[in-house]
């Protein structure tokens, strides 16, 4: 499937290359705030159908890129794909968010739960990763994804979402063999799934740390971190003679920045409650950084926007290896022109820092 890859700035960036400006893409860049997105799901009958009909994942992917200025694509699809084919049947209620109709209540649960053959179980993922990219014909990039272990294991323990993590945080100060049992599991699955992705291709890959802030510092070292520095341990890194980087994106994890740096990925997504000039002191030039605009900046005026835009490059400062993104995911209530604000502010800005 090799083809030229006609814009290379955001992979450029990630290996921390010259680029002459501040690549943009954003974390959802394809949901619920673009109203042919809200068209299509209605169309599909249900967010799990949108999710596994190549065809529509495809068309929701590239929505976004018709309308805006981006530098990359994202796959459309959910991070909880894996614990459904393990036999949990992933399903969504409206306004409730995610649920499991075969939660785990029990450790013989988690005894029970299968290693899949993601190649087959998610040949719907692979499909439409390779849809995507004849669809973006070398335009931009295509970024593939997975929740960590650490994340689907919430996820898991607790059937769904949740405030407290009450479950979850029992299970590893109790039972920690079993939290590491299922965890390892998780891990050698999302590298399989990951690398799946690349063959099929995608040429980025995300691991959304969403709830590793939940965990003190020694229980994300040991339940989180440990799994992550395995995957991308494990993580092609090269296909169709280019370079696949990796970005590692763990939510309300400033404390942890050193040591995710020393994981082996390519780059850190890093959230809007730390300056990326304090980020980038830490870390030096060992990764990239992604980020960091506070994602509710796109309720106000396109003038404060750009003004916000302007902070976000100024903090990363006169240097190479940032990618400008927000520090997570665009909220539906977010009006698409103002999108549109930020990254032509991204384009306007940026190569004065270049």
């Amino acid at each position: 499937m090799t083809t030229e890859l006609k814009n290379d700035t955001l992979i450029r960036a990630l290996l921390r290359q010259p680029v002459d400006r501040t690549p943009v893409w954003i974390m959802r860049q394809a949901g619920r705030y673009l109203p042919e997105y809200l068209k299509i799901r209605t169309e599909a009958g249900s967010f799990m159908n949108l999710c596994q009909t190549p065809e529509l994942a495809c068309e929701v992917t590239m929505q976004p890129l018709r309308r805006f200025k981006l530098d990359a694509a994202i796959l459309f699809s959910d991070i909880l794909t894996i614990p459904d084919v393990m036999g949990m049947n992933l399903y969504f209620e409206e306004g409730k968010g995610p649920k499991f109709a075969n939660p785990i209540t029990s450790s013989s649960d988690i005894h029970k739960l299968p290693r899949p053959d993601v190649g087959e179980s998610l040949a719907y993922v692979m499909d439409a990763v390779s849809m995507v990219r004849r669809e973006l014909d070398g335009k931009v990039p295509l970024i593939g994804f997975s929740g960590s272990p650490w994340t689907l294991f919430t996820y898991m323990i607790e059937g769904g979402s949740s405030k407290t993590f009450s479950k979850s945080k029992k299970l590893i100060y109790q039972e920690p063999a079993l939290a590491h049992m299922l965890l390892a599991k998780l891990a050698d699955t999302v590298t399989d799934y990951l690398n799946l992705q690349i063959e099929s291709g995608a040429q980025i890959i995300q691991i959304f740390d969403t709830w590793g802030g939940v965990l003190c510092a020694r229980a994300f070292k040991e339940f989180s971190l440990r799994y992550l520095t395995r995957i991308v341990s494990g993580l092609k890194r090269e296909n169709e003679g280019r370079r696949v980087p990796t970005i590692l994106f763990c939510k309300a994890c400033n404390t942890q920045l050193e040591a995710l740096a020393d994981t082996g990925c390519d780059a850190l997504g890093v959230d809007w409650t730390i300056s990326l000039r304090e980020a980038r002191e830490r870390v030096g030039s060992r990764v990239a950084l992604q980020g960091n605009l506070d994602p509710a900046v796109l309720l106000a005026d396109p003038e404060t926007i750009h003004r916000e835009v302007n902070h976000t490059l100024t903090s990363f400062g006169k240097a190479q290896g940032h990618v400008f993104n927000l520090g997570h995911g665009i909220t539906p209530d977010v009006k698409p022109e103002h999108l549109g604000a930020l990254i032509n502010s991204v384009w306007e800005l940026s190569p004065a820092f270049h």
